[in-house]
């Protein structure tokens, strides 16, 4: 049904990821191939609608980043199409699995494997709500009332300190951090270890930078950029998992580019490119590498025929968009 749909491309791929959490989750609980999977509550059209939805509305924000507290739990028993079953649901638990959660004490079903299974796919971070200039708030209420609590979900959109979220001028403009270390005994193996943690941990950019230290050493210099709110959390994972014994900060200031996604007709399908933006000129413009690699595989074609394909699709977008 949603490969069929009228739906722009990310939409699309949000929602199949967010099934896919699902239908991995409920082919562990019933012992059998994802393939096999019936969908049963999930299936029926208001838990379609609610996840087209809620990828429609990722897509139309457009956020850089979405961050979630850690996710409230119910307790005790509900009914299903397999009978009385415990609260959490065994799917929505598998869903969470590596996600921080709370206990409710409430003895109601607070998440559905609908709900575990969007968190899941779309959410970058589970924390308390990070250090953000927030822009709009929309709320959204359910019908069942509780007895300690507003049966409420709230969205808040906005920018974190330093990063305003209404832009004057043709760049955006933000003010981060540099994170650097002299590192002179390490090997290849832990520097690309180190890389992939960092960036895990919320870190901007990591890169190494060959370099000679005393005694004319042959060293390498980590740099990683980052915003305010990850800096402390990145500094501990470089002192723990790097032979180094100290960091170095520099404040950076960065002009960037605005961006923007679009969806390009080529004779493999829709394939979503990046578009670079200078106010209202175009200044760049490159495809993405997922959702050309996607294009490919789906053709059967090498990756090097789609990604010239969107190239000259892009020389026809108009300087300004």
């Amino acid at each position: 049904m949603l490969e069929a749909a009228p739906l722009p491309a990310p939409v699309r791929e949000m929602s199949l990821a967010i099934f896919e959490r699902i239908a991995v989750a409920e082919a562990r609980v019933h012992g059998m191939a994802v393939e096999d999977v019936a969908f049963h509550e999930v299936g029926a059209v208001d838990s379609i609608v609610d996840i087209v939805a809620v990828a429609a509305c990722i897509h139309h924000l457009s956020p850089t980043r979405i961050t979630a507290s850690p996710v409230p739990l119910g307790r005790g028993f509900t009914w299903s199409q397999h009978g009385r079953i415990p609260l959490p649901a065994p799917a929505t638990m598998l869903i969470l699995e590596g996600i921080p959660v709370v206990s409710s004490g409430l003895d109601k079903e607070l998440v559905t494997p609908t709900g575990a299974g969007i968190l899941a796919a779309l959410v970058d971070e589970f924390v308390e709500l990070p250090s953000i200039i927030p822009a709009s708030i929309g709320h959204g209420a359910g019908t069942r009332r509780l007895p300690d609590r507003p049966n409420v979900v709230r969205a808040i959109f906005g920018a974190p300190h330093g990063q305003p979220v209404a832009v004057e001028g043709p760049l955006i403009e933000s003010h981060d951090q540099v994170i650097e270390a002299n590192i002179d005994d390490m090997s290849g193996e832990l520097c690309g270890h180190v890389a992939a943690l960092l960036l895990d941990c919320g870190a901007l950019d990591v890169w190494w930078t060959p370099i000679l230290m005393k005694k004319g050493r042959p060293a390498h210099m980590l740099s990683v950029l980052c915003d305010g709110d990850h800096l402390d959390a990145l500094v501990d994972v470089i002192l723990r998992e790097t032979t180094s014994l100290g960091v170095r900060i520099v404040p950076t200031r960065r002009l960037k580019a605005r961006r923007k996604i679009v969806e390009v007709e080529t004779i493999y399908g829709v394939v979503l490119a990046k578009l670079g933006l200078r106010g209202e000129e175009v200044i760049n413009a490159a495809p993405e590498y997922e959702s050309a690699r996607a294009a490919a595989m789906r053709a059967g074609v090498p990756l090097k025929l789609v990604l010239a394909a969107v190239a000259g699709a892009l020389k026809d977008i108009p300087p300004s968009s």
